[in-house]
C-alpha cells in the first residue's frame, strides 16, 4: 500500500459535454467524488492523498469556467472542512496561492489551521499550481534563506524544504484519469520514481473500486529505484 497516493482528476470537462451539461456541472460532480476517494483511502491506510485541482495553465481556460471553478473551490472549503475535521482529515494546499482573492486565499489559510493538528491522513489539494514553479520557488526560497552562500553549493537535501510539499513522503503512486497518459506539470521533482497508473474512467465516475484495481496493479510492480531487482530485495 503507498503511503502517498497522487491523482490528476481528469475529465469532469468530458463527462458533462457527454451528458449535455454546462462545464460547470461536470467540475462539481468530481468536486463531490473527492469526499468519497479521501475516505476511500483513509480507510485503506494511505496517510498522504494529494488532488491536482488546478493547474498555473488553467488560468488559460475560458474566463466563465475559471470563475466557476473558483466559487468550486469557496463552496468546497466552506462545505467540507467541518466533516474532514471531524473525520480526522489535515488538509494543506499548495501552489501559488496569492493568486486567488483574498476570501479564498482566508478561508485556504483558516481551513489549514482548523485540521493542522489531525493525523488520519493528509489531504493535499494542489491549487494554482506548477511543478517548474515549486522547483524555481523553491530555489529561490533557499537563496532568501541562505544570502551569503551561492547556489552552485546547493543539493538536492539542501533543496527538499523549500519545495511545497516538504512536509509529505514522495507519492509512490500516480493516478490519472480521463484517458490522458502525462503528468502536466504535476510533482515534477516529487515524481522521480513514481509509479504511474492511467485509467480512462472520467474522474466523477471514479470510485473506490477503480481505486483498488490501481492498487493492486501498484502492489505487483518491482520498485528498484534505479538497482536491479536483487539488489532491491536485499
Amino acid at each position: 500500500m503507498p503511503q502517498h497516493l497522487a491523482i490528476v482528476m481528469d475529465g469532469n470537462r468530458r463527462w458533462a459535454a457527454k451528458r449535455g451539461m454546462p462545464r460547470a456541472l461536470g467540475h462539481a460532480s468530481g468536486a463531490r467524488r473527492v469526499r468519497q476517494i479521501v475516505q476511500a483511502c483513509s480507510e485503506r491506510g494511505i496517510r498522504y492523498l494529494t488532488l491536482f485541482a488546478f493547474s498555473t495553465e488553467n488560468w488559460q481556460r475560458p474566463a466563465d469556467e475559471v470563475s466557476s471553478l473558483m466559487r468550486l473551490l469557496v463552496h468546497y472549503l466552506q462545505k467540507e472542512v467541518s466533516d474532514m475535521h471531524a473525520s480526522g482529515v489535515r488538509l494543506k494546499v499548495v501552489g501559488e496561492l496569492s493568486r486567488f482573492d483574498q476570501r479564498l486565499q482566508n478561508l485556504m489559510a483558516s481551513a489549514q489551521a482548523l485540521t493542522a493538528h489531525n493525523n488520519k491522513i493528509t489531504l493535499t489539494i494542489a491549487a494554482n499550481y506548477g511543478g517548474r514553479w515549486d522547483m524555481m520557488q523553491a530555489v529561490q526560497a533557499w537563496q532568501v534563506a541562505n544570502p551569503s552562500l551561492s547556489v552552485a553549493g546547493m543539493d538536492e537535501a539542501a533543496m527538499r524544504p523549500y519545495l511545497s510539499m516538504a512536509y509529505a513522503p514522495d507519492p509512490e503512486l500516480l493516478i490519472r484519469t480521463g484517458g490522458e497518459s502525462r503528468v502536466s506539470n504535476f510533482l515534477l521533482w516529487q515524481m522521480a520514481y513514481t509509479e504511474m497508473f492511467f485509467t480512462d474512467t472520467l474522474w466523477p465516475d471514479f470510485s473506490a473500486s477503480v481505486l483498488d484495481e490501481a492498487l493492486v496493479w501498484f502492489s505487483a510492480r518491482d520498485r528498484r529505484f534505479g538497482a536491479c531487482s536483487q539488489q532491491a530485495v536485499s
